[in-house]
């Protein structure tokens, strides 16, 4: 049987990775995943708790975590689309002003 702290470990690096993801990189989209890890870490660890502590509060917040992601990961995603048509880029450095006035 896996113990509850080995669950926790599992969360807490992927949270980790998710942070330095989100640090060291400079695409948009890689940060984006990068993200999307940290929520992923954050869901595993309450789901470990609420399994643990025998309580379905937790897994009910994880699964509305879900359902909040995957309507966000549709609206980022236009906006890598959006962003990309406009700079042909996905380089974080390029987008310092988003008035669409501007033409760099």
């Amino acid at each position: 049987m896996i113990s509850l702290s080995s669950y926790a470990f599992v969360s807490m690096i992927l949270f980790s990775i998710g942070v330095v993801g989100v640090i060291a990189r400079r695409n948009i989209f890689v940060i984006y995943m990068s993200i999307e890890m940290m929520l992923n870490g954050v869901n595993l660890f309450l789901a470990t708790f609420a399994r643990y502590h025998f309580n379905m509060d937790p897994q009910v917040i994880t699964v509305i975590v879900i359902s909040i992601a995957a309507a966000e990961a549709a609206i980022f995603l236009s906006a890598i689309i959006l962003l990309y048509r406009s700079k042909k880029s996905l380089d974080t450095d390029i987008f310092t002003s988003l008035s669409q006035g501007e033409n760099k």
